[in-house]
């Protein structure tokens, strides 16, 4: 009906008054300049950096729901608490901008091509998922019978069901391998970043000087990022004692817990004849990485990524005993891991202050439990003066706040979720499918890693980390993705055999 092209419009304008054309881009030019020079006054350099290339992200975005991925993976991995430097009633983070950038073009999809909606799905895995974010629902109510609600509250308990709900779009957007490979190869290249940072900041506070460290991650303070000497974190918080890397992810567990899950999914590359990466760089990047997880000194993402690499050793990839045992060696005779190692065998023993502060946060968690054990409490706090929601553990956090039913819950969501994948594993077994094969081992082994760090940290179901939060979940639906692939690629291998009888 409206059969107007804008841009011929514009360009038969500027052909014929092409005066005004240059006037005109010169207007817009000293308006940018003015505009740029007023915010690096007002706010700094970088947040003026960062506004533009989200500008520019934004844009980009709108080609193609792969940018909005990339973008996601992006602020998890390397501003995961980053905010924009203003408030809308509450200050939103890039992590929220990013994410519901990211539905919102998924929407847009859908409603420019109505036949995608014939071909949504759930996966038989996400009736279980939808479960679990109603009996969330359900809890959170239920715990606002004795503790007021706040806008703190119900945004991120938002977050945290915006999250969830990403598993969804996942599993109905990544439908192709060259697609998932693509996410995974931003992950590890994302991961990778945040790892080399890492070392370089704690080489230069060890080796330079502390000031400029604090300066750098200081400078990240326009975005909502802590500033001053506590930017630097050391074992126990002793300035005494040995530094733990951070990069920017303010905690180093938390650093630890990202290089935990994308270490596990990076690891079977090194087996497979057309690596992610050419195997020189992959060899680089996953060293980088196992060294930022060395120097984080976060025991439990330690303890994650060994459990993964066991399964992934035991299962399918027996050359990686080698790789492993190299490894154990190495911590074991190097001078300079000595001091790792001794801190590791600690938290055995249950004899240093952190691993009996964390086995008093269990036993207090057991008391809410047992109290409270079907529903929890939900998500506002404890009703109980003498109690209080907080433990360094994702199953004791999950049944304090969702109770023994939301827990019970969980465990059938990650109970299914490896089960199918492990009974689809075979149906890749074709030299042509080796890359999803190793995709789906890897991607299943951070969730492991995950799974087992979850024992010692409480980051994947947190209201405090909206990005591990959705970390975990968007592996869960790649994991997923992966899974449905294979399974789907074994039906039509089968379907062919078949034909040819």
């Amino acid at each position: 009906m409206f059969d107007f092209d804008v841009w011929q419009a514009l360009r038969l304008f500027s052909s014929r008054h092409r005066w005004a054309s240059v006037l005109a881009t010169l207007v817009v030019c000293a308006l940018l300049a003015l505009g740029i020079g007023y915010l690096l006054v007002e706010v700094g350099p970088l947040v003026v950096g960062v506004g533009i290339a989200a500008l520019f992200l934004g844009m980009w975005m709108l080609r193609g729901i792969e940018v909005a991925y990339w973008t996601v993976i992006g602020v998890i991995c390397l501003l995961p608490f980053a905010s924009f430097p203003f408030s809308i009633g509450f200050t939103p983070t890039l992590l929220d901008a990013a994410l519901g950038a990211l539905f919102v073009i998924w929407i847009f999809q859908l409603a420019v091509h109505p036949e995608r909606l014939q071909m949504l799905t759930a996966t038989p895995l996400g009736v279980w998922v939808l479960l679990f974010i109603v009996l969330a629902v359900g809890t959170f109510v239920v715990g606002l019978g004795h503790a007021p609600l706040t806008s703190y509250l119900l945004r991120h308990f938002a977050e945290i069901l915006l999250s969830v709900a990403l598993f969804f779009l996942v599993v109905n957007t990544v439908r192709d391998l060259a697609c998932l490979q693509r996410l995974v190869r931003a992950l590890l290249l994302a991961a990778f970043g945040a790892a080399a940072l890492g070392v370089i900041l704690y080489g230069v506070a060890t080796y330079v000087s502390d000031d400029v460290v604090i300066r750098l991650l200081s400078a990240l303070g326009r975005l909502g990022y802590p500033t001053g000497p506590g930017v630097l974190r050391y074992i126990r918080d002793d300035p005494e004692l040995p530094m733990r890397a951070t990069s920017t992810s303010v905690d180093p567990n938390v650093l630890g817990s990202l290089l935990n899950i994308t270490l596990a999914i990076g690891v079977p590359q090194l087996f497979v004849r057309r690596p992610l990466f050419p195997r020189r760089y992959l060899v680089v990047m996953l060293g980088v990485m196992a060294l930022a997880l060395l120097l984080t000194i976060s025991r439990g993402s330690w303890m994650g990524v060994g459990v993964a690499l066991v399964v992934l050793a035991t299962f399918r990839y027996r050359k990686l005993w080698g790789v492993l045992g190299g490894g154990v060696a190495l911590l074991l005779l190097l001078p300079q891991t000595q001091e790792y190692v001794s801190h590791l065998i600690a938290g055995f023993q249950l004899s240093d202050l952190a691993t009996q502060m964390r086995l008093g946060e269990y036993k207090d968690a057991l008391i809410l439990i047992r109290r409270y054990p079907w529903l929890g409490v939900g998500f506002a706090g404890s009703p109980d003066i003498d109690t209080y929601i907080g433990v360094a553990n994702v199953y004791l956090l999950i049944a304090e706040q969702m109770g023994l039913i939301g827990l019970a819950s969980f465990f059938i969501v990650v109970g299914k979720f490896l089960a199918r994948f492990w009974s689809a594993r075979t149906r890749a077994s074709a030299p042509e499918e080796e890359e999803l094969e190793s995709l789906g081992w890897g991607l299943h082994a951070g969730i492991v890693g995950a799974l087992t760090g979850g024992i010692f940290d409480h980051y994947f179901f947190n209201l405090d980390f909206h990005h591990s939060v959705t970390l975990f979940w968007l592996v869960v639906g790649l994991a997923t993705a992966a899974t449905e692939l294979i399974r789907r690629q074994g039906t039509q291998d089968t379907r062919g055999t078949q034909g040819t009888r």
